[in-house]
């Protein structure tokens, strides 16, 4: 398992502090990232958390997925790896 996640469900408000603070409490996070439209610079409602061992990452998604952050309940699981885009 990647230590990698897909974090869904995201409230328009939930910034990268947020979802680093919420997910800290599981584990030790490397990074967190909401993505934003880069035209209105408004989250897209998904981003990805970056946890620093497989264990964690797998407590994180045991522990957190459908929990409540913003009043949204969230979505956790493993991130699939990227794609390449073909309009590159």
């Amino acid at each position: 398992m990647a230590n990698r996640l897909f974090v869904g469900s995201l409230s328009w408000g939930t910034n990268d502090d947020q979802l680093k603070n919420f997910f800290g409490s599981v584990g030790t996070v490397i990074s967190a990232n909401v993505i934003v439209d880069r035209d209105s610079n408004r989250s897209k409602g998904f981003g990805f958390v970056e946890m620093s061992t497989d264990e964690e990452a797998k407590k994180a998604i045991s522990e957190l997925n459908g929990k409540d952050l913003d009043g949204r309940n969230i979505i956790v699981s493993e991130a699939r790896p990227r794609e390449e885009n073909s309009r590159r």
